[in-house]
């Protein structure tokens, strides 16, 4: 996973249409509009809400609201967030966007921006030919008719969020926090991201391979054994010393068959995968914010050696601990 040097305020653009949903509107300002730099405050985004054509824009709940920009702010974005439209989206076909707005999200790619949709705003990114010969996701119950309309497109219906480079998508609301904040770390760091989940009070980074939500029959069988997030918040607390899955397991009176199964319904991940993934996003923190050595990081997060730690950085980021921390050091 590639990262990106971004030199802030960057220009961020949130395309709305008739329809718009005004939860994933105000999520995108409360995120990318608040983000600032920790060590002068001064804000990281510019954020400009825009429509394809200004004026009011209707929402899908009792009032409207004013869009003053139009597609020239797209032009001038180095990304673009499009929110979902459940008035229009569905209803979009292949090649069947408006040329101009078209035009204007293929230029924001082929400039080395990005383009990001939320929930049903995919099928946008789709009808733009954004999304042909890429991994993609929408909202899991949408999922269906997207694959139908655009088979071009290789739909996994089962994350929170897919990242290919210039073109992100992402699920339902929740998951579009998800999906901003990993485009906020991914250009200024996990420090920034972490304090700005902190701030609105949700979590630090959801990986975007997790599971959605989608309503799951319980095994009538074990009843009270429904979730596994006592073990998460007790391993989080512990990522420095050697945890087991059968420690895991019992921290929530589960057999490790019982537990292993139930964690991947929670989070589409096994555990041993998820707890290397805190520790990998740990020690992001540790070579953001200290002048740890790679050997000390590892040994507070629990990867035991420098060595260790450097591989399962690599497989996870795609970057050497030294590369991540010449890039984000100083920000």
């Amino acid at each position: 996973m590639a990262t990106r040097r971004v030199q802030g305020p960057t220009p961020v653009a949130v395309l709305v249409r008739d329809g718009v949903l005004p939860m994933e509107l105000g999520l995108i300002h409360q995120l990318f509009g608040t983000a600032r730099n920790p060590s002068t405050g001064e804000r990281l985004y510019k954020v400009t809400t825009c429509a394809p054509r200004p004026g009011r824009i209707r929402t899908d709940a009792d009032f409207p609201i004013y869009a003053e920009h139009g597609l020239e702010t797209v032009a001038a974005a180095d990304t673009v967030l499009v929110p979902a439209s459940h008035e229009t989206d569905e209803t979009l076909q292949p090649s069947g966007l408006e040329q101009e707005l078209t035009e204007s999200l293929t230029r924001v790619v082929g400039a080395r921006g990005r383009v990001a949709s939320i929930c049903t705003g995919s099928f946008v990114l789709a009808a733009a030919g954004l999304l042909d010969g890429r991994r993609a996701t929408t909202h899991w119950m949408s999922s269906a008719h997207f694959a139908r309309t655009f088979p071009s497109v290789t739909v996994d219906a089962d994350v929170l969020y897919v990242d290919e480079g210039r073109v992100l998508t992402s699920a339902g609301e929740a998951a579009g926090i998800d999906l901003c904040l990993h485009m906020i770390r991914e250009d200024h760091g996990a420090a920034v991201a972490a304090e700005l989940a902190r701030r609105t009070v949700v979590p630090p980074h959801r990986e975007g391979g997790q599971a959605q939500y989608i309503q799951r029959p319980i095994p009538a069988e074990e009843p009270g054994s429904t979730s596994t997030s006592a073990s998460r918040e007790w391993a989080l607390g512990r990522l420095a010393e050697p945890l087991s899955l059968a420690q895991l397991a019992a921290c929530d009176a589960m057999s490790i068959r019982t537990y292993n199964r139930r964690f991947r319904e929670e989070t589409g991940l096994t555990p041993m995968t998820w707890l290397n993934r805190q520790r990998v996003d740990r020690a992001r923190e540790l070579l953001e914010q200290t002048d740890h050595t790679v050997d000390r990081v590892a040994a507070e997060t629990g990867f035991g050696s420098g060595t260790s730690l450097r591989q399962h950085f690599q497989s996870v980021l795609g970057v050497s601990p030294g590369a991540y921390r010449a890039t984000f050091r100083g920000r």
